[in-house]
């Protein structure tokens, strides 16, 4: 088992790392002095695969509980549902303040995440991340948000969990599918921080997606070291440090919204993103070889994820682009490449840039 800090002060907490731990979290919520009352946000499919599970450790802690569920897709991050689950909350815990439990992927963590910053002016919350993505990445962090019309965490705040306890047993129920979309952030660590990491993805991609138990340990391990350093420098994102960890998804966003949350799930618009922003490197003299591209491309496909953008229009992309929420100033902000494990910051990409980087990738 691994613990990781993310050391910051006041707002510091743990990550646990291990395999078949969510029996451990019993005494975790008794170290935290945390109510006697909680709410857990999840989906119909992870409440019946381990519901029972965490019913008997909520138990063990005396602690009562109530499940709310919400549907396994993105769609869930919105204003209707946040607060249909704000007011179902506050009815059923009347005079109580509870604290919540996130147990899902990123769209539940998010969910979630952001309800607790907001009901009561902030309650507790925990993460428990039942998908690779999350585990590697959007449970670590404290980024809590839903979704509008025109684009991904419009509305949202910084609010950190008070816990992250990252099961990796709990990946072994998840369809083939989400494994390889989450695949694409660990691709992502590589790429912006960790050459060796890169490596070690390029060497051993088949025991990954095959959920071999040392494997996920080193990987998970790896980027949860990564995301929890650089959170600690840069909390709410305001030195540029960060800012790497949107490497990829200034377009992956813009092509999540173009396509109505339903053409291409996270993990597969991060890896088109994250070709398309290779390609902006190389366009603005920043990549000096078309060989880093091409592993990168060869590295996406090998696991699974697609290197060609289909059945999206490149205006609807530029578009969708507008309504980012990395915009400074009225100015594009990219992660870019300078080389595998070197990322930098650019503002104000020309569109024409843009434009060329996304014929490249589509079909």
């Amino acid at each position: 088992m691994k613990k990781i800090t993310v050391n910051l002060g006041k707002r510091s907490y743990q990550i646990i790392i291990g395999y078949k731990i969510i029996n451990l979290l019993s005494g975790y919520l008794k170290k935290l002095n945390l109510t006697e009352s909680s709410v857990v946000i999840t989906n119909a499919r992870i409440k019946k695969i381990i519901g029972i599970k965490l019913i008997n450790v909520l138990k063990s802690a005396n602690i009562s509980y109530r499940f709310k569920t919400v549907p396994d897709s993105e769609k869930s991050k919105s204003q209707a549902i946040a607060f249909k689950l704000i007011d179902r909350i506050s009815y059923f815990t009347k005079l109580k303040t509870p604290f919540i439990i996130a147990l899902g992927g990123g769209v539940v963590g998010d969910l979630a995440g952001f309800i607790a910053s907001v009901y009561k002016r902030g309650i507790p919350y925990i993460q428990i991340p039942t998908t690779l993505l999350a585990q590697v990445d959007s449970s670590i962090g404290g980024k809590v948000g839903i979704d509008l019309a025109y684009g991904k965490n419009l509305v949202g705040s910084f609010y950190q969990p008070r816990l992250v306890l990252s099961d990796i047993a709990l990946l072994n129920t998840l369809p083939k599918k989400q494994v390889i979309s989450g695949l694409a952030e660990v691709i992502k660590y590589g790429l912006i921080k960790d050459k060796v990491l890169f490596e070690y993805i390029e060497k051993n991609y088949q025991r990954i997606s095959g959920l071999e138990r040392p494997s996920l340990e080193y990987i998970i391990n790896k980027c949860a070291l990564i995301k929890a350093d650089i959170v600690t420098q840069d909390e709410k994102e305001t030195k540029g440090v960060r800012t790497i960890l949107n490497f990829g998804h200034t377009i992956a966003h813009a092509i999540e919204a173009a396509g109505n949350f339903k053409a291409y799930n996270h993990g597969q618009a991060v890896g088109l993103g994250m070709l398309a922003a290779a390609e902006i490197s190389l366009d603005l003299g920043l990549l000096s070889s078309k060989e880093t591209i091409s592993r990168i491309k060869d590295l996406l496909f090998s696991v699974g994820l697609p290197v060609k953008l289909k059945g999206l229009s490149i205006e609807r992309i530029i578009k969708a682009l507008a309504f980012d929420k990395k915009f400074i100033r009225g100015k594009n902000r990219f992660v870019l490449l300078k080389n595998i494990g070197q990322a930098v910051i650019r503002e104000d990409i020309p569109v024409l840039v843009i434009r060329r980087a996304l014929k490249k990738i589509i079909c």
